[in-house]
């Protein structure tokens, strides 16, 4: 189980699409999420946002570097930001990323 959730214990049910930089050395990364018309923005939705949780059977990844974007006055993007510090938070991630890109059929493209 690899899940995105906005608020706590309410799944993210839209893939979002993934930027992934990582320095020269790589010591430090960051990761860009970008969720269209995701069902946390849904008018039905009363969840406050309150980061951005990705977790999985050996824990949770959090990022509260979370907006959204609004077109014609509505909300219709959200775009979080996480970075990671060190190569252990970088392969943690990678980790929570093979067992999400599994579960939602997603590739890794090489830029």
């Amino acid at each position: 189980m690899a899940v995105i959730q906005f608020s706590q214990g309410v799944n993210e049910p839209e893939v979002p699409g993934i930027r992934l930089t990582r320095s020269p050395d790589g010591s430090t990364g960051t990761a860009v999420f970008s969720f269209e018309d995701p069902a946390a923005l849904a008018q039905e939705s009363t969840d406050e946002i309150t980061g951005m949780y990705l977790i999985d059977e050996e824990g949770e990844i959090v990022t509260r570097e979370v907006k959204a974007k609004f077109y014609d006055g509505k909300p219709r993007i959200i775009e979080a930001r996480l970075v990671m510090r060190s190569t252990a938070e970088w392969d943690r991630f990678m980790r929570f990323m093979e067992r999400y890109a599994a579960e939602n059929g997603l590739e890794f493209t090489k830029a």
